[in-house]
């Protein structure tokens, strides 16, 4: 998935938040709502482990 691909996926995510506080969702849209946000949550765990991936750790030497 692409970054802006995410950010539609974080802009319908917040409509539907407002709309949340302010009218109250259909059963539909809460649905919806969830399962947007495990979609979100799926790609930050995806960017966390490929960066963590890339990740070298260097050993100082011990301090003379």
């Amino acid at each position: 998935m692409s970054t802006s691909a995410i950010q539609i996926f974080i802009e319908r995510i917040n409509e539907l938040s407002r709309k949340k506080r302010t009218v109250g969702l259909e059963e539909w849209e809460a649905a919806e709502q969830e399962a947007l946000r495990q979609e979100y949550l799926t790609f930050i765990r995806e960017q966390v482990k490929e960066t963590l991936s890339n990740v070298q750790v260097e050993e100082d030497s011990p301090l003379q």
